[in-house]
C-alpha cells in the first residue's frame, strides 16, 4: 500500500525488510474512510455515557456551569495533588484575559502516601501562606482554594465528591468512599487555617477553563501527554442522566474519560498485535484502549513492540536485541519524537538512541531507516487518532461551530511530539464543513490543573460556579 510513499521506502532494504514495512505501514495508515466510522462510533457511545452511568464514556458532570467572562479580576488559589508531587498555587487573574502564577511544588513523602496524606497538604498549604504572609487573621474571610485531585473520584458537588479508589501508588486507608473534601477540610481546621475548598476539579476541566478566561469562546479542554482525557460544555437538555436543578446557563462541564472509548469489545480502534500485546502485559488490561493508542506513556511500548517482532524475524539489527530494550518500557516516547525528525545523512541522533541508549551495537543504515519509519508511523496513527475525539465532541455542539470558538489543549504530546498538532487540525478539518472549520482556533492552554483549578474556585467563590 504505501511503499509508493517514499517515506517508507528504505534505501538498501531487502525484499522481506520492504514487505514487513508495507505491512505496518498498511496496520498504521488509517483512511479517512474508516477514522469516519471510528468518529461515529465515539457519538455513540458519548450519547450513551450522556443517557446513563456506568458505561464506556462515563461523561462524568463537573458542576461546573458557567463560563469566566475573562474580565474577573483578584488573586485565587489551588491545590493541585498529583502521584507524587503536590502544588500550592496562588493565581491572579488581571482581568483582561491574562494570568500570572506562583506556586510552591512538594514531594510527596512516603508517609503521606500511606498514611497521612491530608494532614500532610494542610501542612504543605500551611508554609505556602506563611512564607508569603498571606495567612488569614482574625476577622479576614478564609482563602477559597481549588482543589485538583488526580484520582477517580464520584463528585457530588462543585466541592465534594468521594473517592473511588487509589491509584498511581497511594494508599492511604480510611478513605475510599469518603468525600475528599471533607477530609481535607478537617485537616485544614486541625491547623487552624482559615482556608474553605471551594472547587474540587479534574484537571481537564482545568484545562477548558484555563482556556475559557483568555477566550469565554474556549469550547473543550483536552489533554494530550502521557495520558489523555477531554472536556467540554455540554447543553443539559442533551444530559438525560442529570437529575439536579437546570442551571441557569443551560450548561455544564462533562469531563469526558474518554480514555476509556472502545475497551469493552476492541471492536473499532485498529488495533494491531502490537498493540494488544502492550495491553495484555499492561497493569490495567483491557481498560483505557483509546489512551493506550495515543498518549505519551505508551508510544514507546508499541514501538519497542514492533522493533522486536522485526528483529525476531531477522529483518532488524541482524536479529540482535539487549537487555534494556528486551525490558517493557525501556523506549521512551521522546526517542521516538527526536528520530521521526532526524534529518542527519547518517540517521545519527537515531544511531545514538540504538547504540547507546538501547546498547545494541553496530546498527546499520537501513537499521535506521526502520527505525525512523517505526517512529512516524506510531506517532503519525497517534495524531490522527486524537482528531476522533475532537471532532466527534465538536459536531456534537455543531451550533456553536457557526461561530469562533476556541479548543485549550495541554499536554506533552500536543506540545513536544513532532507534527502532532499540524497532524491532528489537517486530519480534523476533512471532518468538519470548511466553513465551520475556518471558525476553531487551537490554543496551547497550559496548567490546567493549577490555573484552571484556581478559576473554578473564582467561579465558585463569585458565582456559585
Amino acid at each position: 500500500m504505501s511503499s509508493a510513499d517514499s517515506r517508507y521506502t528504505i534505501v538498501g532494504a531487502t525484499p522481506e525488510q520492504q514487505a514487513a514495512i508495507d505491512m505496518l505501514a498498511s496496520q498504521f495508515l488509517l483512511t479517512d474512510e474508516r477514522l469516519g466510522a471510528i468518529i461515529k462510533e465515539f457519538r455513540r457511545r458519548m450519547e450513551e455515557g450522556l443517557a446513563a452511568d456506568g458505561r464506556v464514556l462515563k461523561m462524568i458532570p463537573s458542576y461546573v456551569t458557567r463560563r469566566p467572562l475573562g474580565s474577573e479580576v483578584g488573586s485565587y488559589f489551588a491545590i493541585d495533588l498529583g502521584g507524587t508531587n503536590l502544588r500550592v498555587l496562588k493565581v491572579t487573574l488581571d482581568g483582561r484575559g491574562g494570568v500570572t502564577s506562583e506556586h510552591q511544588k512538594f514531594a510527596l513523602t512516603e508517609e503521606a502516601k500511606s498514611r497521612t496524606l491530608f494532614d500532610f497538604v494542610a501542612q504543605c498549604v500551611d508554609t505556602f501562606l506563611d512564607e508569603r504572609n498571606l495567612r488569614p487573621l482574625g476577622q479576614q474571610p478564609p482563602i477559597p482554594m481549588g482543589l485538583t485531585f488526580s484520582y477517580p473520584v464520584q463528585q457530588t458537588s462543585i466541592n465534594s465528591g468521594t473517592l473511588v479508589q487509589w491509584t498511581k501508588g497511594l494508599n492511604v486507608p480510611g478513605c475510599v468512599g469518603r468525600d475528599v473534601v471533607r477530609l481535607l477540610q478537617d485537616a485544614l481546621l486541625r491547623l487552624g487555617l482559615r482556608v474553605k475548598i471551594v472547587a474540587l476539579v479534574n484537571d481537564t476541566v482545568g484545562t477548558l477553563l484555563s482556556a475559557a478566561y483568555s477566550d469565554p469562546a474556549a469550547q473543550m479542554g483536552i489533554i494530550f501527554g502521557t495520558g489523555t482525557n477531554a472536556a467540554y460544555y455540554e447543553d443539559v437538555a442533551n444530559l438525560a442522566k442529570w437529575k439536579g436543578p437546570n442551571p441557569s446557563s443551560g450548561e455544564m462541564v462533562l469531563n469526558m474519560e474518554w480514555g476509556a472509548f472502545d475497551s469493552d469489545d476492541f471492536a473499532f480502534l485498529p488495533f494491531t498485535p502490537h498493540d494488544i500485546k502492550l495491553d495484555r502485559k499492561s497493569i490495567n488490561p483491557r481498560k483505557q484502549a483509546y489512551e493506550k493508542m495515543i498518549s505519551g506513556m505508551y508510544l514507546g511500548e508499541i514501538a519497542r513492540n514492533i522493533i522486536l517482532w522485526l528483529a525476531d524475524q531477522r529483518l532488524l539489527l541482524d536479529g540482535r536485541s539487549s537487555e534494556i530494550l528486551n525490558a517493557m518500557w525501556s523506549v521512551d516516547t521522546s526517542y521516538l519524537s527526536s528520530g521521526a525528525v532526524d534529518t542527519t545523512s547518517d540517521l545519527s541522533e537515531i544511531q545514538q538512541v540504538i547504540e547507546k541508549t538501547l546498547n545494541i551495537s553496530n546498527s546499520t543504515f537501513v537499521d535506521r531507516q526502520i527505525f525512523k519509519v517505526i517512529a512516524i508511523l506510531v506517532g503519525e496513527r497517534a495524531a490522527r487518532l486524537s482528531a476522533v475525539g475532537v471532532v466527534a465532541t465538536l459536531t456534537k455542539r455543531s451550533d456553536l461551530l457557526n461561530k469562533p470558538i476556541t479548543v485549550g489543549i495541554d499536554g506533552s504530546m500536543y506540545e513536544h511530539y513532532p507534527y502532532f498538532h499540524d497532524i491532528l487540525v489537517e486530519t480534523a478539518s476533512h471532518f468538519i464543513p470548511q466553513e465551520q472549520f475556518k471558525n476553531i482556533n487551537f490554543t496551547l492552554a497550559k496548567d490546567g490543573s493549577g490555573v484552571g483549578a484556581a478559576i473554578t474556585a473564582m467561579l465558585a467563590a463569585t458565582y456559585d460556579a
